[in-house]
């Protein structure tokens, strides 16, 4: 078996493996303003093989209105789509999108939430895939129908999970978004502005440098480090506005070697739909 990345892989390691057969390239190329871009760019051009997923549609669940923007896909729907893009449980998988790892992080979480570790997001995403000099092209991959069975693992807490430990010891929040969203400010996409009280915020793009490449992992370690102040990161929720950006950060922790943290799917989208829970604003 070739060389497995569980984390981020660099634009020349997956050209030279491009061509594997058991490597499969995932576009998730996505615009939150724009919901049909992602697939209309993925048709223009891509990675030359690259299979399309779409946020909304195959790495997100049914909204019911209560649970968030974004909640978690059926996890056999989610694995059969693996299944169609030609994934299997032994595949090495590689996510990468045009916003620095922005939306692929999602994808390479959920494949861990499956019980499959053999997923990394292109650093740099097509922006360094371009840079590196690598062609790009329109054609539809051939679909090659495999099966993936998965054991889904404990990388996620719920609401009720947030809520009873809100102002204990054996939680640390991290919530991803923007500043100014993170106060309550410049609220867009969510009914309600602020956090959940508690919350620290980690900007997500915080990870990056400015070629939209991760930042060294000695200095992601130094920056959550100075977070988690000694605590276990098993102890650290990860959420956002609506459980994407938020696996940015637990990438990012990954990736620095601070291993287990979880995540908090439903986030802000689904906190603030319940008007009995509290919200804070201002800085933390």
């Amino acid at each position: 078996m070739n060389a497995s990345f569980a984390t981020l892989i660099g634009a020349l390691d997956l050209a030279q493996r491009l061509r594997d057969a058991d490597w499969v390239v995932i576009d998730c190329r996505f615009d939150l303003a724009n919901p049909d871009f992602g697939y209309q760019a993925w048709r223009r051009s891509h990675i030359p093989g690259a299979f399309f997923l779409d946020l909304d549609t195959d790495l997100s669940g049914f909204r019911s209105g209560t649970n968030g923007r974004h909640p978690l896909p059926d996890p056999a729907q989610l694995a059969a789509r693996l299944g169609e893009c030609g994934i299997d449980n032994h595949s090495q998988v590689v996510a990468y999108d045009d916003t620095g790892g922005m939306f692929a992080a999602r994808l390479w979480w959920l494949m861990r939430w499956l019980g499959h570790h053999r997923v990394a997001v292109l650093d740099g995403g097509l922006q360094a895939w371009c840079r590196a000099g690598q062609a790009l092209d329109a054609e539809t991959p051939e679909p090659i129908q495999r099966s993936y069975t998965f054991s889904l693992q404990p990388g996620r807490v719920d609401a009720d999970y947030v809520a009873a430990h809100l102002g204990g010891t054996d939680m640390l929040l991290l919530d991803a978004r923007s500043p100014d969203r993170f106060r309550g400010e410049n609220e867009m996409l969510d009914p309600v502005g602020g956090h959940i009280p508690g919350a620290i915020n980690r900007f997500f793009r915080d990870n990056l440098v400015t070629d939209g490449c991760f930042k060294q992992a000695s200095v992601l370690r130094e920056e959550f480090g100075a977070l988690l102040a000694a605590r276990n990161p098993h102890q650290v929720v990860h959420q956002c506005g609506s459980g994407v950006t938020a696996c940015h950060n637990l990438l990012a922790m990954e990736a620095a070697g601070f291993h287990g943290s979880r995540l908090y799917a439903g986030s802000w989208s689904e906190w603030c739909a319940d008007p009995s829970r509290p919200v804070a604003s201002g800085p933390a």
